[in-house]
């Protein structure tokens, strides 16, 4: 079974930074333009975001999409607020399962990350220099991610784990931490691989038997740089349009592709482009600026999905 390849909620402005009441595209919009484009599945988004129950499986038929996985953000470092936040999970849970009585032909992944902290999330990139990770402090997040990981699975899915800018598995060496100490396999993310130091091509060489979810994404390097320098934040770097359509970036994609595909890699390849939609552009505009770049990113797969 060949990669396939799904659109996501983020490449849209919608995610959960989204400021409240903000003019959006809404998923029926976003279902439609995925459609077009041709790609085959949809990131969850905000919980609820796509509806729920037969709201959410009407329109993943209308739209002939599948769900490919779903953010699901838990606060592994802390057990008590790790403890207090489950429901969240739980409820994530419910709309995977949801959407499973579709009968797809691959089941969504819930994508479980870590919240960091303030000062990681102040801090992309920088996070073992303001908030290192301890011995203690990994040993809780290895056992939190483990007990999540039973809740997953005990619900007839298998988990995935999106390392990220700005929480507590960031770095190329917090990821190797997280493999050695943990049985959940990876989300590779190029994006925030390229904010922690890494290398997308090297990472699919050292993790390829660890990864089981992809999201894929390019990057203006020299916009990151200067949103760094400048201390900007995951927030500032979301803004900045750091995140580019394939081939306005900085990623090899047909290396990274031509090393996926040499791994026999047979997931989601999820295409995310995260963007936060400034308030002075008109959601006309702005809409039609993201179906553009969608349909872009979808033909820029056809030689491997």
């Amino acid at each position: 079974m060949k990669a396939t390849v799904a659109g996501a909620p983020v490449s849209f402005g919608v995610f959960e930074l989204t400021p409240e009441g903000a003019d959006t595209v809404s998923a029926d919009e976003m279902g439609a333009a995925l459609q077009a484009a041709g790609y085959r599945g949809i990131d969850l988004g905000p919980v609820g975001f796509l509806g729920r129950g037969a709201d959410l499986r009407a329109r993943l038929t209308r739209f002939d999409l599948q769900l490919a996985g779903g953010w699901v953000q838990l606060p592994f470092s802390d057990d008590e607020a790790f403890t207090a936040s489950l429901p969240d999970l739980h409820e994530a849970l419910r709309l995977f399962a949801d959407a499973a009585e579709l009968g797809p032909d691959r089941l969504p992944l819930p994508t479980l990350a870590d919240a960091g902290s303030p000062e990681r999330a102040g801090n992309p990139g920088r996070g073992a220099e303001v908030d290192p990770v301890d011995a203690d402090r990994a040993h809780r997040l290895h056992e939190n991610v483990g007990r999540a990981a039973t809740i997953v699975r005990d619900a007839g899915f298998e988990p995935t784990f999106h390392h990220h800018a700005g929480t507590f598995v960031e770095s190329p060496v917090e990821i190797d931490a997280f493999l050695a100490g943990t049985d959940v396999d990876l989300t590779l993310d190029t994006g925030h691989l390229f904010i922690a130091g890494g290398d997308p091509v090297a990472a699919v060489d050292r993790w390829g038997g660890r990864i089981n979810h992809l999201h894929l994404k390019d990057v203006d390097l020299a916009e990151l740089r200067r949103v760094l320098a400048a201390g900007g934040g995951m927030a500032e770097v979301w803004s900045s349009g750091s995140f580019v359509a394939f081939g306005r970036g900085d990623i090899d994609l047909a290396a990274v592709m031509d090393a996926v595909d040499r791994r026999g890699f047979d997931g989601w390849i999820v295409v995310e482009q995260d963007v936060l939609n400034a308030p002075d552009v008109s959601i006309d505009a702005f809409r039609a600026d993201r179906t553009r770049d969608q349909t872009l990113n979808r033909e820029a797969l056809r030689p491997w999905a």
